[in-house]
């Protein structure tokens, strides 16, 4: 009787047990079902609408621009080694102000470059600048389909990239980008804005610097001279992806003009720093100074090249407290001096950077020789500056650093060379 009940309880556990196992297997069979169910869903929206009339007009808008563009073609660069897409995407506030129905002008647009490895810089750099933005991005091989995608979802699900930011593609020219509507191995899983960064986040240390695979070339000159050419924007910040600027400096900047309207050959440099990757990025002068006093910021490459900034004259700027609690104004203003690379808003009609450049070394540089050859005059203005994600080192570089930076001093020579003749009335050279 004792060994019947003990049997028929054993019984009950298992039936127990068997009805547990069933409603886990139906629950994560529901779950399956839904998340496919969610997926295409999201593939609808990103691709087919919702079937409601009117719905996502603005996004469907977008999307057919994106697919128009891809259908060009492109345009090769001025070399014929690089195809170039300009205005894959296009922002609210661009496209708002081509229909005539943006209620302000765009004044100042910061333009940046990337590779598809570092892309995931620009929602902490969007959250900064919180303005019109133009992003040239380099894709090569297998990753312009890749970059061709996310590209495409951070514009659908990121109402601040959507609203703000213009996207350019550059790739080799025997390369195409095609619109991503199956793309499903890239697409697959990204729900919402975050997810879209957490699968940038998955490609950041796919290359070392410059070191992309198939032994290409980085064109910084000619992405940096895409992004400019994506603007109408009076001024602009040309930038690395891996930087930010002070908080406000956008509206600062604008104030300062409308009290004092700038000359023609003025350009206004940001002092620009290198912070520890551990730090958060100072937002003002006064946290940024704080950091610099204890070094745990210093200025941008100070320990590669301190000759490139040091024109700028730190001590003075961050020791010229008497003007900082006021409006943003010109600190005090400086002649160029070789080997001096600043960065700077400038007018739109400053000189393109030269497009021979490529890789390491003298890319910026040239395009500030020319500047002071062509007559500009160098503001160091009081409060605003740049700030690099992380101090740069000796022996972070890519292989092939030193060799590029030699066959790139070359090219500078040439290029000064180059500028007398370009610029015959000018007595200034570099």
């Amino acid at each position: 009787m004792h060994l019947s009940k003990k049997c028929s309880f054993f019984k009950v556990v298992l039936v127990a047990l068997l009805i547990v196992a069933l409603l886990q297997l139906f629950y994560l069979s529901f779950l399956s079902k839904f998340h496919g169910k969610q997926q295409r869903y999201r593939y609808s929206e990103l691709f087919g609408g919702t079937g409601k009339k009117n719905a996502h007009t603005e996004k469907n808008s977008r999307k057919e621009h994106m697919r128009y563009s891809m259908s060009t073609g492109g345009m090769f660069d001025s070399s014929g080694q690089y195809r170039v897409y300009r205005n894959l995407i296009k922002s609210d506030f661009t496209s708002n102000q081509a229909l005539g129905s943006e209620g302000r002008s765009n004044v100042l647009t910061l333009c940046t470059h990337t590779t598809i490895n570092n892309l995931y810089h620009l929602e902490s750099l969007v959250q900064r600048w919180q303005n019109p933005l133009s992003v040239a991005v380099f894709a090569h091989g297998q990753d312009v389909k890749f970059a061709t995608a996310l590209v495409f979802a951070l514009s659908f699900f990121c109402p601040q990239i959507q609203a703000l930011v213009d996207f350019h593609l550059v790739c080799l020219s025997g390369e195409y980008a095609s619109f991503p509507e199956h793309d499903r191995e890239h697409l697959s899983g990204l729900e919402d804005c975050a997810s879209v960064f957490s699968r940038l986040e998955t490609h950041r240390d796919k290359y070392k610097n410059y070191a992309i695979h198939g032994n290409v070339s980085y064109p910084n000159n000619l992405l940096r001279n895409v992004a400019r050419s994506g603007t109408e924007a009076s001024y602009v910040l040309v930038i690395d992806v891996d930087m930010a600027p002070s908080t406000d400096l956008h509206p600062q900047f604008l104030a300062m003009i409308a009290r004092r309207p700038p000359a023609g050959d003025e350009v206004f440099v940001l002092p620009a720093f290198e912070i520890r990757h551990v730090r958060k990025l100072p937002a003002s002068k006064p946290e940024l100074v704080q950091l610099y006093q204890v070094g745990e910021v210093r200025p941008f490459y100070e320990e590669l090249c301190p000759r490139c900034q040091a024109p700028t004259n730190y001590s003075q700027w961050v020791n010229n407290h008497a003007r900082d609690a006021g409006p943003l104004d010109v600190a005090y203003t400086l002649a160029w001096v070789d080997p001096w690379e600043p960065f700077y808003i400038g007018p739109s009609a400053v000189p393109l950077y030269d497009e021979d450049f490529k890789q390491y070394g003298f890319n910026r540089i040239s395009q500030a020789c020319e500047l002071h050859v062509a007559g500009y005059r160098f503001s160091v203005l009081t409060s605003a500056f740049v700030v690099h994600r992380g101090f740069k080192v000796q022996g972070e570089f890519h292989a092939k650093k030193d060799e590029e930076n030699k066959h790139n001093r070359v090219l500078f020579r040439n290029f000064k060379a180059a500028l007398k003749t370009k610029y015959l009335s000018s007595n200034r050279h570099c």
